[in-house]
């Protein structure tokens, strides 16, 4: 079960590194509304600018966070619970707009994952 955990912490910290660092600009086919990049996807939710600014850090900071915590379990919840809470605003942004459901696919892969993590980081420490 520990690689699991391991396997998924080092998922999510390459999946959001490769979004908001590589892909940030680039169009993919889980990009909400018709946005080529992630301030187009942002503009299509309706959101300011400063939102991004905010969500990015957030993302990128409790990915990092989770990569961390391979190694300082103790440290899982809270970066798992914030990626969570995080999936599913982006979940409700792609409903929101009306998006077909296979867009909030990955959004929903990080979510059950997330809740994964402070399950058995629950577990582990009760």
């Amino acid at each position: 079960m520990e690689y699991l955990i391991w396997g998924i912490k080092i998922g999510i910290f390459i999946s959001i590194i490769n979004v908001w660092f590589f892909r940030f600009k680039k169009t993919t086919p889980f990009r909400g509304g018709k946005a080529n990049s992630m301030p187009q996807e942002f503009e299509a939710y309706g959101l300011p600018e400063s939102f991004l600014y905010v969500i990015g850090p957030l993302k990128v900071g409790s990915a990092l966070a989770l990569f961390i915590s391979i190694w300082m379990p103790e440290f899982t919840v809270y970066p798992a619970a914030i990626m969570a809470v995080l999936m599913l605003g982006a979940i409700f942004m792609h409903l929101k707009i009306k998006d077909p459901l296979n867009k909030a696919i990955p959004a929903a892969i990080f979510l059950i994952l997330s809740l994964i993590l402070i399950w058995d980081a629950s577990s582990s420490f009760a």
